[in-house]
Protein backbone atom coordinates (compact mmCIF):
# COMPACT_ATOMS: atom_id res chain seq x y z
CA UNK A 1 0.00 0.00 0.00
CA UNK A 2 1.67 3.38 -0.96
CA UNK A 3 1.12 6.11 1.71
CA UNK A 4 -0.83 8.91 0.45
CA UNK A 5 0.91 12.56 -0.95
CA UNK A 6 2.61 15.26 1.17
CA UNK A 7 -0.27 17.34 2.97
CA UNK A 8 0.93 20.48 0.68
CA UNK A 9 0.78 18.94 -2.47
CA UNK A 10 -2.52 16.67 -2.06
CA UNK A 11 -6.24 18.34 -2.49
CA UNK A 12 -9.18 17.34 -0.92
CA UNK A 13 -12.47 17.58 -1.83
CA UNK A 14 -15.61 18.12 0.67
CA UNK A 15 -19.31 17.18 -0.45
CA UNK A 16 -21.07 18.17 2.32
CA UNK A 17 -19.64 21.04 4.15
CA UNK A 18 -22.72 22.72 5.37
CA UNK A 19 -23.95 19.55 7.16
CA UNK A 20 -23.33 18.41 10.28
CA UNK A 21 -20.41 16.14 9.94
CA UNK A 22 -19.15 17.85 7.01
CA UNK A 23 -19.74 21.18 8.76
CA UNK A 24 -17.39 20.24 11.92
CA UNK A 25 -14.88 17.98 9.83
CA UNK A 26 -13.99 21.00 7.45
CA UNK A 27 -12.15 23.29 10.68
CA UNK A 28 -10.37 20.56 11.48
CA UNK A 29 -8.95 19.62 8.32
CA UNK A 30 -7.81 23.21 7.90
CA UNK A 31 -6.18 23.42 11.19
CA UNK A 32 -4.18 20.69 9.84
CA UNK A 33 -2.85 22.46 7.16
CA UNK A 34 -4.67 20.57 4.42
CA UNK A 35 -5.65 21.92 0.98
CA UNK A 36 -9.52 21.89 0.68
CA UNK A 37 -12.00 22.73 -1.45
CA UNK A 38 -15.87 22.51 -0.81
CA UNK A 39 -18.36 21.46 -3.19
CA UNK A 40 -21.98 23.18 -1.97
CA UNK A 41 -25.48 23.95 -3.91
CA UNK A 42 -25.29 27.25 -2.27
CA UNK A 43 -21.77 28.79 -1.95
CA UNK A 44 -22.96 31.92 0.50
CA UNK A 45 -23.72 29.42 3.16
CA UNK A 46 -20.24 28.61 3.89
CA UNK A 47 -19.34 32.83 3.38
CA UNK A 48 -17.09 33.54 6.64
CA UNK A 49 -16.91 30.07 8.06
CA UNK A 50 -14.15 28.91 5.92
CA UNK A 51 -10.41 30.06 6.75
CA UNK A 52 -8.25 31.87 3.83
CA UNK A 53 -7.22 29.49 1.11
CA UNK A 54 -9.72 27.10 1.06
CA UNK A 55 -11.79 27.21 -2.08
CA UNK A 56 -15.48 27.12 -1.98
CA UNK A 57 -17.40 25.92 -5.31
CA UNK A 58 -20.79 25.58 -6.37
CA UNK A 59 -22.31 22.53 -7.33
CA UNK A 60 -24.94 19.74 -7.37
CA UNK A 61 -25.22 16.03 -7.16
CA UNK A 62 -28.13 16.29 -9.43
CA UNK A 63 -26.04 18.76 -11.92
CA UNK A 64 -23.14 16.07 -12.89
CA UNK A 65 -21.11 18.50 -15.17
CA UNK A 66 -20.91 20.76 -12.05
CA UNK A 67 -19.55 17.76 -10.09
CA UNK A 68 -17.03 16.92 -12.34
CA UNK A 69 -15.80 20.55 -12.53
CA UNK A 70 -15.39 20.39 -8.84
CA UNK A 71 -13.15 17.36 -8.44
CA UNK A 72 -10.31 18.80 -10.86
CA UNK A 73 -7.32 18.16 -9.61
CA UNK A 74 -8.80 16.32 -6.84
CA UNK A 75 -6.84 13.95 -4.60
CA UNK A 76 -9.53 12.91 -2.18
CA UNK A 77 -13.71 13.26 -2.01
CA UNK A 78 -15.51 13.58 1.08
CA UNK A 79 -19.08 12.03 0.04
CA UNK A 80 -20.86 13.35 3.71
CA UNK A 81 -24.18 14.94 1.88
CA UNK A 82 -27.25 12.62 2.24
CA UNK A 83 -30.95 13.36 0.68
CA UNK A 84 -32.93 12.08 3.96
CA UNK A 85 -34.58 15.42 4.54
CA UNK A 86 -35.72 15.51 0.76
CA UNK A 87 -39.60 15.15 0.48
CA UNK A 88 -39.36 12.74 -2.67
CA UNK A 89 -37.81 9.39 -2.82
CA UNK A 90 -34.64 10.00 -1.08
CA UNK A 91 -33.06 6.51 -1.81
CA UNK A 92 -33.16 7.02 -5.73
CA UNK A 93 -31.55 10.74 -4.71
CA UNK A 94 -28.57 9.15 -3.30
CA UNK A 95 -28.22 6.31 -5.79
CA UNK A 96 -27.92 8.73 -8.35
CA UNK A 97 -25.83 11.52 -6.62
CA UNK A 98 -23.57 8.56 -5.84
CA UNK A 99 -22.96 7.41 -9.60
CA UNK A 100 -22.81 11.09 -10.92
CA UNK A 101 -19.58 11.47 -7.93
CA UNK A 102 -18.40 7.91 -8.86
CA UNK A 103 -18.52 9.28 -12.69
CA UNK A 104 -16.89 12.79 -11.93
CA UNK A 105 -14.29 11.00 -9.76
CA UNK A 106 -12.78 8.73 -12.56
CA UNK A 107 -13.02 11.56 -15.40
CA UNK A 108 -10.58 13.23 -13.03
CA UNK A 109 -8.62 10.94 -11.24
CA UNK A 110 -9.34 11.05 -8.02
CA UNK A 111 -7.69 8.43 -5.65
CA UNK A 112 -9.59 8.01 -2.98
CA UNK A 113 -13.20 8.21 -1.50
CA UNK A 114 -14.14 8.39 2.17
CA UNK A 115 -17.53 7.82 2.76
CA UNK A 116 -19.75 7.91 6.25
CA UNK A 117 -22.83 5.33 5.91
CA UNK A 118 -24.55 3.44 8.44
CA UNK A 119 -24.46 0.23 10.54
CA UNK A 120 -26.92 -2.63 10.37
CA UNK A 121 -26.71 -5.90 8.81
CA UNK A 122 -29.19 -8.84 8.11
CA UNK A 123 -32.56 -9.30 5.33
CA UNK A 124 -35.08 -6.44 6.68
CA UNK A 125 -32.89 -3.37 6.66
CA UNK A 126 -34.57 -0.61 6.63
CA UNK A 127 -35.10 2.15 3.87
CA UNK A 128 -32.48 4.15 5.58
CA UNK A 129 -29.35 1.61 6.24
CA UNK A 130 -30.40 -0.36 2.73
CA UNK A 131 -29.80 3.28 0.97
CA UNK A 132 -26.55 4.07 2.80
CA UNK A 133 -25.35 0.32 2.63
CA UNK A 134 -26.26 0.76 -1.47
CA UNK A 135 -24.35 4.05 -1.90
CA UNK A 136 -21.45 2.80 -0.34
CA UNK A 137 -21.44 -0.31 -3.07
CA UNK A 138 -21.72 2.02 -5.49
CA UNK A 139 -18.58 3.97 -4.88
CA UNK A 140 -16.65 0.92 -3.79
CA UNK A 141 -17.81 -0.99 -6.90
CA UNK A 142 -16.30 2.06 -8.57
CA UNK A 143 -12.40 0.96 -8.92
CA UNK A 144 -11.64 3.82 -6.93
CA UNK A 145 -10.11 2.88 -3.54
CA UNK A 146 -13.17 3.75 -0.70
CA UNK A 147 -12.75 3.96 3.05
CA UNK A 148 -16.30 3.41 4.08
CA UNK A 149 -16.65 3.82 7.65
CA UNK A 150 -19.90 2.81 8.92
CA UNK A 151 -21.29 4.23 12.18
CA UNK A 152 -24.20 3.36 14.58
CA UNK A 153 -25.59 6.59 16.50
CA UNK A 154 -23.85 9.21 16.55
CA UNK A 155 -24.11 11.34 19.94
CA UNK A 156 -22.81 15.26 19.78
CA UNK A 157 -24.52 18.45 20.19
CA UNK A 158 -26.62 19.51 17.34
CA UNK A 159 -27.21 15.76 16.18
CA UNK A 160 -30.51 14.47 15.31
CA UNK A 161 -30.23 10.91 17.67
CA UNK A 162 -29.00 13.81 20.68
CA UNK A 163 -31.73 15.94 19.44
CA UNK A 164 -34.38 13.41 19.41
CA UNK A 165 -33.26 11.92 23.18
CA UNK A 166 -33.41 15.40 24.53
CA UNK A 167 -36.51 16.28 23.55
CA UNK A 168 -38.40 13.19 24.82
CA UNK A 169 -36.20 12.79 27.77
CA UNK A 170 -36.91 16.67 28.72
CA UNK A 171 -40.76 16.89 27.88
CA UNK A 172 -41.90 13.83 28.91
CA UNK A 173 -41.82 12.59 32.25
CA UNK A 174 -43.36 9.18 31.45
CA UNK A 175 -42.81 7.71 28.33
CA UNK A 176 -44.63 5.04 26.36
CA UNK A 177 -41.99 3.09 25.17
CA UNK A 178 -42.21 0.87 21.71
CA UNK A 179 -40.29 -2.07 20.90
CA UNK A 180 -37.32 -0.12 18.90
CA UNK A 181 -36.23 1.84 21.86
CA UNK A 182 -35.19 -1.52 23.35
CA UNK A 183 -32.95 -2.53 19.87
CA UNK A 184 -29.41 -2.56 20.56
CA UNK A 185 -27.06 0.33 18.87
CA UNK A 186 -23.85 1.26 19.86
CA UNK A 187 -23.05 4.97 19.84
CA UNK A 188 -20.06 6.69 18.92
CA UNK A 189 -19.14 10.49 20.15
CA UNK A 190 -19.25 13.09 17.22
CA UNK A 191 -15.56 13.82 18.01
CA UNK A 192 -14.41 10.22 17.80
CA UNK A 193 -16.52 10.11 14.20
CA UNK A 194 -14.38 13.19 13.33
CA UNK A 195 -11.18 11.74 14.43
CA UNK A 196 -11.43 8.59 12.37
CA UNK A 197 -12.59 10.91 9.09
CA UNK A 198 -9.61 13.16 9.85
CA UNK A 199 -6.93 10.24 10.14
CA UNK A 200 -8.45 8.33 7.07
CA UNK A 201 -6.22 10.81 5.19
CA UNK A 202 -3.24 8.96 6.14
CA UNK A 203 -4.03 5.57 6.36
CA UNK A 204 -2.42 3.34 3.45
CA UNK A 205 -5.26 2.09 1.04
CA UNK A 206 -5.11 0.19 -2.45
CA UNK A 207 -8.63 -1.49 -2.51
CA UNK A 208 -11.89 -0.66 -0.86
CA UNK A 209 -12.95 -1.54 2.56
CA UNK A 210 -15.48 -1.36 5.47
CA UNK A 211 -14.31 0.13 8.53
CA UNK A 212 -16.98 -0.39 11.21
CA UNK A 213 -16.99 2.42 13.96
CA UNK A 214 -18.56 2.64 17.48
CA UNK A 215 -18.02 3.48 21.12
CA UNK A 216 -17.62 0.83 23.63
CA UNK A 217 -20.96 0.42 24.84
CA UNK A 218 -23.90 -1.56 23.33
CA UNK A 219 -26.99 -0.27 24.66
CA UNK A 220 -30.54 0.92 23.71
CA UNK A 221 -32.37 4.24 22.90
CA UNK A 222 -34.31 3.68 26.62
CA UNK A 223 -30.11 3.41 28.17
CA UNK A 224 -29.48 6.42 26.28
CA UNK A 225 -32.84 8.27 27.60
CA UNK A 226 -31.48 7.27 31.14
CA UNK A 227 -28.30 8.03 31.05
CA UNK A 228 -29.55 11.82 29.59
CA UNK A 229 -32.43 11.83 32.40
CA UNK A 230 -29.40 10.71 35.15
CA UNK A 231 -26.96 13.62 33.18
CA UNK A 232 -29.63 16.49 33.65
CA UNK A 233 -31.08 15.22 37.17
CA UNK A 234 -34.24 13.83 36.06
CA UNK A 235 -36.26 11.15 37.21
CA UNK A 236 -38.15 9.84 34.06
CA UNK A 237 -40.44 6.62 34.37
CA UNK A 238 -40.72 4.61 30.86
CA UNK A 239 -43.77 1.99 30.23
CA UNK A 240 -42.81 -0.81 27.63
CA UNK A 241 -45.51 -1.60 24.61
CA UNK A 242 -45.65 -4.50 22.57
CA UNK A 243 -47.25 -2.30 19.90
CA UNK A 244 -46.56 1.08 18.08
CA UNK A 245 -45.33 0.50 14.59
CA UNK A 246 -42.37 3.17 13.59
CA UNK A 247 -45.36 4.87 11.43
CA UNK A 248 -47.19 5.52 14.31
CA UNK A 249 -44.29 6.07 16.48
CA UNK A 250 -42.73 9.27 14.11
CA UNK A 251 -46.61 10.69 14.45
CA UNK A 252 -45.73 10.80 18.49
CA UNK A 253 -42.53 12.19 17.68
CA UNK A 254 -43.88 15.19 15.68
CA UNK A 255 -46.25 15.81 18.47
CA UNK A 256 -43.73 15.89 21.59
CA UNK A 257 -40.00 16.92 20.09
CA UNK A 258 -38.47 19.48 17.32
CA UNK A 259 -37.36 16.58 15.50
CA UNK A 260 -38.00 17.37 11.52
CA UNK A 261 -40.79 15.11 10.80
CA UNK A 262 -39.98 13.15 7.50
CA UNK A 263 -36.18 12.78 8.94
CA UNK A 264 -37.53 11.38 12.36
CA UNK A 265 -39.83 9.31 10.69
CA UNK A 266 -36.36 7.37 8.77
CA UNK A 267 -34.40 8.03 11.34
CA UNK A 268 -36.91 5.89 14.12
CA UNK A 269 -37.35 3.52 10.53
CA UNK A 270 -33.63 2.30 10.89
CA UNK A 271 -34.10 1.52 14.80
CA UNK A 272 -35.79 -1.65 14.26
CA UNK A 273 -32.29 -2.79 13.20
CA UNK A 274 -29.28 -3.69 15.79
CA UNK A 275 -26.64 -1.57 14.85
CA UNK A 276 -23.58 -3.10 16.74
CA UNK A 277 -19.98 -3.18 15.74
CA UNK A 278 -18.84 -6.85 14.37
CA UNK A 279 -15.50 -6.09 12.90
CA UNK A 280 -13.56 -3.92 15.51
CA UNK A 281 -10.14 -3.82 12.66
CA UNK A 282 -10.69 0.08 13.19
CA UNK A 283 -9.08 -0.07 16.98
CA UNK A 284 -6.35 -1.76 15.11
CA UNK A 285 -5.77 0.40 12.51
CA UNK A 286 -6.43 4.25 14.03
CA UNK A 287 -5.28 5.65 16.84
CA UNK A 288 -8.84 6.39 17.83
CA UNK A 289 -10.05 4.93 21.23
CA UNK A 290 -13.73 5.93 21.15
CA UNK A 291 -15.10 7.49 24.53
CA UNK A 292 -18.14 5.66 26.25
CA UNK A 293 -21.91 6.69 26.13
CA UNK A 294 -22.13 8.73 29.69
CA UNK A 295 -19.03 10.52 28.30
CA UNK A 296 -20.13 10.98 24.73
CA UNK A 297 -23.50 12.86 26.51
CA UNK A 298 -22.18 14.42 29.17
CA UNK A 299 -19.51 15.80 26.27
CA UNK A 300 -22.43 16.93 24.15
CA UNK A 301 -24.32 18.59 26.73
CA UNK A 302 -20.92 20.84 27.84
CA UNK A 303 -20.19 21.72 24.09
CA UNK A 304 -23.56 22.35 23.33
CA UNK A 305 -23.61 25.34 26.60
CA UNK A 306 -19.88 26.33 24.98
CA UNK A 307 -21.75 26.73 21.41
CA UNK A 308 -25.08 28.30 22.86
CA UNK A 309 -22.95 30.80 25.26
CA UNK A 310 -20.92 32.12 22.19
CA UNK A 311 -24.02 32.74 19.85
CA UNK A 312 -24.14 36.46 19.44
CA UNK A 313 -27.71 36.98 20.66
CA UNK A 314 -28.05 40.40 18.54
CA UNK A 315 -27.19 38.01 15.28
CA UNK A 316 -29.25 35.08 16.71
CA UNK A 317 -32.03 37.01 17.50
CA UNK A 318 -32.20 39.15 14.51
CA UNK A 319 -33.76 35.50 12.97
CA UNK A 320 -35.23 33.97 15.67
CA UNK A 321 -35.49 29.87 14.98
CA UNK A 322 -38.88 29.16 16.33
CA UNK A 323 -40.91 29.56 18.75
CA UNK A 324 -41.36 33.19 19.05
CA UNK A 325 -44.29 34.96 21.18
CA UNK A 326 -44.11 37.09 24.46
CA UNK A 327 -42.96 34.25 26.71
CA UNK A 328 -39.74 34.50 24.49
CA UNK A 329 -38.16 33.14 21.76
CA UNK A 330 -37.14 29.40 21.62
CA UNK A 331 -33.52 28.17 21.01
CA UNK A 332 -33.56 24.11 21.28
CA UNK A 333 -34.72 23.12 24.62
CA UNK A 334 -33.89 26.96 25.75
CA UNK A 335 -36.22 29.55 26.65
CA UNK A 336 -34.90 33.53 25.69
CA UNK A 337 -35.88 36.65 26.39
CA UNK A 338 -33.74 39.54 24.80
CA UNK A 339 -33.96 43.03 24.84
CA UNK A 340 -32.03 46.31 23.72
CA UNK A 341 -31.23 50.02 24.13
CA UNK A 342 -29.53 52.75 22.88
CA UNK A 343 -27.02 55.12 24.81
CA UNK A 344 -25.66 58.11 23.75
CA UNK A 345 -22.32 57.52 24.96
CA UNK A 346 -19.58 54.93 23.66
CA UNK A 347 -18.85 51.50 24.54
CA UNK A 348 -16.33 51.77 27.75
CA UNK A 349 -19.03 54.69 29.37
CA UNK A 350 -21.99 52.38 28.32
CA UNK A 351 -20.16 49.10 29.61
CA UNK A 352 -19.42 50.59 33.24
CA UNK A 353 -22.30 50.40 35.07
CA UNK A 354 -22.83 46.93 33.62
CA UNK A 355 -19.25 46.21 35.37
CA UNK A 356 -20.47 47.40 38.75
CA UNK A 357 -23.80 45.53 38.83
CA UNK A 358 -25.03 43.89 41.81
CA UNK A 359 -23.33 44.35 45.16
CA UNK A 360 -23.89 47.59 46.85
CA UNK A 361 -24.78 49.18 43.80
CA UNK A 362 -27.82 46.64 43.54
CA UNK A 363 -29.65 45.78 40.36
CA UNK A 364 -30.77 49.13 39.12
CA UNK A 365 -34.62 48.27 39.31
CA UNK A 366 -36.72 46.37 41.90
CA UNK A 367 -33.97 45.79 44.38
CA UNK A 368 -36.30 44.84 47.06
CA UNK A 369 -37.47 41.76 44.42
CA UNK A 370 -33.42 40.97 44.77
CA UNK A 371 -33.46 41.00 48.23
CA UNK A 372 -36.66 38.91 48.78
CA UNK A 373 -35.01 36.08 46.19
CA UNK A 374 -31.68 35.86 47.98
CA UNK A 375 -33.85 35.26 51.45
CA UNK A 376 -35.81 32.35 49.57
CA UNK A 377 -32.77 30.81 47.89
CA UNK A 378 -31.06 30.76 51.31
CA UNK A 379 -34.22 28.93 52.59
CA UNK A 380 -33.98 26.72 49.68
CA UNK A 381 -30.60 25.99 50.65
CA UNK A 382 -28.92 28.34 47.63
CA UNK A 383 -26.29 30.47 48.29
CA UNK A 384 -28.20 33.98 48.43
CA UNK A 385 -26.87 37.35 47.96
CA UNK A 386 -23.34 37.12 48.49
CA UNK A 387 -21.87 40.54 47.17
CA UNK A 388 -18.99 40.78 44.83
CA UNK A 389 -15.33 40.99 45.61
CA UNK A 390 -14.52 43.83 44.20
CA UNK A 391 -17.06 47.09 43.36
CA UNK A 392 -16.26 47.81 39.93
CA UNK A 393 -13.51 44.71 38.60
CA UNK A 394 -15.03 41.58 37.56
CA UNK A 395 -12.92 38.66 36.58
CA UNK A 396 -14.68 34.75 35.61
CA UNK A 397 -15.38 32.99 38.37
CA UNK A 398 -16.06 35.77 40.59
CA UNK A 399 -19.50 35.94 42.43
CA UNK A 400 -22.70 38.24 41.91
CA UNK A 401 -24.71 38.10 44.45
CA UNK A 402 -26.43 34.84 43.50
CA UNK A 403 -24.94 34.39 40.20
CA UNK A 404 -21.68 33.48 39.13
CA UNK A 405 -19.15 35.46 36.55
CA UNK A 406 -18.76 33.03 33.54
CA UNK A 407 -16.96 35.28 30.64
CA UNK A 408 -16.38 38.79 30.54
CA UNK A 409 -14.88 41.34 28.10
CA UNK A 410 -14.24 44.32 28.81
CA UNK A 411 -16.68 47.00 27.32
CA UNK A 412 -18.20 44.45 25.27
CA UNK A 413 -19.51 41.33 27.44
CA UNK A 414 -20.59 40.28 30.70
CA UNK A 415 -22.18 36.40 30.70
CA UNK A 416 -23.43 35.64 34.55
CA UNK A 417 -24.36 31.38 34.93
CA UNK A 418 -27.02 31.48 38.00
CA UNK A 419 -26.49 29.42 41.35
CA UNK A 420 -29.69 30.33 42.78
CA UNK A 421 -32.08 27.26 43.44
CA UNK A 422 -33.81 26.79 40.46
CA UNK A 423 -35.57 24.02 38.06
CA UNK A 424 -33.16 24.41 35.06
CA UNK A 425 -30.26 26.75 34.52
CA UNK A 426 -29.79 30.10 34.05
CA UNK A 427 -28.04 32.70 32.49
CA UNK A 428 -27.93 36.82 32.61
CA UNK A 429 -25.85 38.02 29.56
CA UNK A 430 -25.22 42.04 28.17
CA UNK A 431 -23.76 42.99 25.19
CA UNK A 432 -22.34 46.31 24.25
CA UNK A 433 -21.76 47.26 20.47
CA UNK A 434 -20.70 50.24 19.48
CA UNK A 435 -22.98 52.29 16.56
CA UNK A 436 -21.33 55.40 15.48
CA UNK A 437 -21.38 58.19 18.37
CA UNK A 438 -23.80 55.68 20.31
CA UNK A 439 -23.74 52.72 21.57
CA UNK A 440 -26.17 49.63 21.77
CA UNK A 441 -26.88 47.45 25.04
CA UNK A 442 -28.22 44.12 24.57
CA UNK A 443 -29.50 42.13 27.96
CA UNK A 444 -30.80 38.67 27.26
CA UNK A 445 -31.72 36.30 29.89
CA UNK A 446 -31.79 32.34 29.09
CA UNK A 447 -33.24 29.86 30.71
CA UNK A 448 -32.86 26.18 30.19
CA UNK A 449 -36.03 24.00 31.67
CA UNK A 450 -35.37 20.96 33.62
CA UNK A 451 -38.34 19.15 32.91
CA UNK A 452 -42.11 20.15 33.14
CA UNK A 453 -41.21 21.95 36.70
CA UNK A 454 -38.54 24.33 34.68
CA UNK A 455 -41.27 25.11 32.09
CA UNK A 456 -43.88 26.27 34.49
CA UNK A 457 -41.62 28.13 36.72
CA UNK A 458 -40.61 30.24 33.09
CA UNK A 459 -44.15 31.21 32.28
CA UNK A 460 -45.26 31.71 35.91
CA UNK A 461 -42.73 34.20 36.00
CA UNK A 462 -42.38 35.86 32.85
CA UNK A 463 -44.88 38.56 33.33
CA UNK A 464 -42.85 39.61 36.23
CA UNK A 465 -39.08 39.19 34.85
CA UNK A 466 -40.30 41.63 31.54
CA UNK A 467 -41.16 44.37 34.74
CA UNK A 468 -37.81 43.59 36.52
CA UNK A 469 -35.42 42.71 33.25
CA UNK A 470 -37.01 45.60 31.07
CA UNK A 471 -36.55 48.43 34.53
CA UNK A 472 -32.97 47.09 34.80
CA UNK A 473 -32.10 48.06 31.41
CA UNK A 474 -33.37 51.31 31.71
CA UNK A 475 -31.63 52.06 34.73
CA UNK A 476 -28.55 50.75 33.26
CA UNK A 477 -29.13 53.62 30.08
CA UNK A 478 -29.55 56.16 32.99
CA UNK A 479 -26.92 54.89 34.80
CA UNK A 480 -24.53 55.34 31.53
CA UNK A 481 -24.78 59.28 31.76
CA UNK A 482 -24.48 59.68 35.74
CA UNK A 483 -20.77 61.20 37.08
Amino acid sequence: MEPQSNTKQRLTLIIGATGYIGGRLLPILEARGEQLRCMARRPEYLAGRVRPGTDVVRGDLADPPTVQAAMVGVDTVYFLAHAMGTAGTFEDEERAGAEALVAAARATGVRRIIYLGGLGDGRELSAHLQSRQAVGRILSESGIPTLEFRASIILGSGSLSFEMIRALVERLPVMVTPRWVRTLAQPIGIEDVLAYLAAALDLPLDQSRIIEIGGPDQVSYGDLMREYARLRGLRRLMIPVPILTPHLSSLWLRLVTPVYARVGRKLIDGLRNETVVRDESALALFPVRPMGVRAALARALSNEDQEFALTRWSDALSMPPSGGSWTGVRFGTRLVDSRVIRVAVGPEQAFAPIARIGGRTGWYYGNGWWWLRGLIDLAAGGPGLRGRRDPTALAPGDTVDCWRVESVEPNRLLRLSAEMKLPGRAWLQFEVTETGTSSDIRQTAIFDPRGLAGLLYWYALYPLHLVIFGGMLRGIAAATTRR
